[in-house]
């Protein structure tokens, strides 16, 4: 399986299907889950809640809309139990192992992650991408053969390139 890592808008990926770094709510904000819901320009939100809440770690899958991917996966990588999102390592390791099975399971050959957890969800990026990172390495694809790890900032892209480059 090909594993590399880009920057950019996620909203703006080709692939058979797009991770968003949702919560266990899964109502979707800004930053990944706004980006994908301004582009997808459909009823993403109303179809990803009308399937939850979820347990954190857990995924659900989303017909993608406008977006250039057949699916949308809503990882759920941060509970929204208390007033911020928080994410823990299990919840990124859970939801990243997710993503790729579903993935699998959909028959994807591609999939597009972005730093789940990261940011609002209070880890750092050089504290949860390596735990994602270890997740894409270890899985065993059946179908997938294109997974991307896509940045926003330089200095997440950065981080992530250092990650992919000592494998």
């Amino acid at each position: 399986m090909d594993f590399r890592v880009l920057q950019g808008d996620i909203a703006q990926q080709e692939a058979d299907a797009l991770v968003n770094a949702a919560g266990t709510s899964l109502k979707m904000g800004s930053g990944v889950a706004g980006a994908l819901l301004d582009a997808a320009n459909g009823p993403l939100e109303r179809d990803a809640v009308a399937r939850g809440p979820v347990e954190l770690g857990d995924v659900i899958v989303t017909d993608a809309y406008n977006l250039d991917a057949d699916y949308v996966i809503h990882a759920a990588a941060m509970s929204h139990s208390g007033p911020h999102p928080i994410a823990t390592a299990e919840s990124l390791r859970e939801a990243t192992q997710n993503s790729l099975k579903t993935a699998d399971n959909l028959d994807c050959k591609s999939l597009v992650l972005p730093l789940l957890g990261c940011g609002s969800g209070g880890f750092h990026t050089h504290e949860g991408a390596p735990l994602i990172c270890d997740e894409i390495r270890a899985y065993e694809p059946i179908t997938l053969e294109d997974v991307r790890v896509i940045a926003y900032s330089d200095r997440d892209r950065n981080i992530l390139r250092q990650l992919v480059s000592d494998q």
